[in-house]
């Protein structure tokens, strides 16, 4: 069992900048692969960008590639989300995944945090 607390969202201002955090507890942080995910209201959840457990290979979102940044920390158990040049349509629900396939389909993450809200006003 892992157990996800992320942190860091807020109201920003188009253009401004946020990171949100992801602790880890419980089992091997090392061991999964992270993923961030998204969901504004009314939408399905979408992928932002994922890290390998080991390598630190990443993946993005077409949406996301050039703004946003995911790193992890595996001394500190905890995945971040350095995000950019923040745009009105980024305000969601973020919420931080763990599983064991480097994927961009939610479905394969087997653990969920509670989500953190970023709102982005124009």
């Amino acid at each position: 069992q892992v157990h996800l607390v992320e942190s860091g969202g807020g109201l920003v201002q188009a253009g401004g900048s946020l990171r949100l955090s992801c602790a880890a507890s419980g089992r091997t942080f090392s061991r999964f692969v992270m993923g961030w995910f998204r969901q504004a209201p009314g939408k399905e959840r979408e992928f932002v960008a994922t890290i390998n457990r080991s390598d630190g290979s990443t993946y993005y979102a077409d949406s996301a590639k050039g703004r946003f940044t995911i790193s992890r920390d595996n001394a500190k158990n905890t995945v971040y989300l350095q995000m950019s040049s923040l745009k009105p349509e980024d305000t969601a629900v973020y919420y931080c995944a763990a599983g064991n396939v480097r994927t961009g389909v939610a479905a394969a993450y087997d653990y969920w945090g509670q989500g953190t809200q970023v709102t982005v006003s124009s």
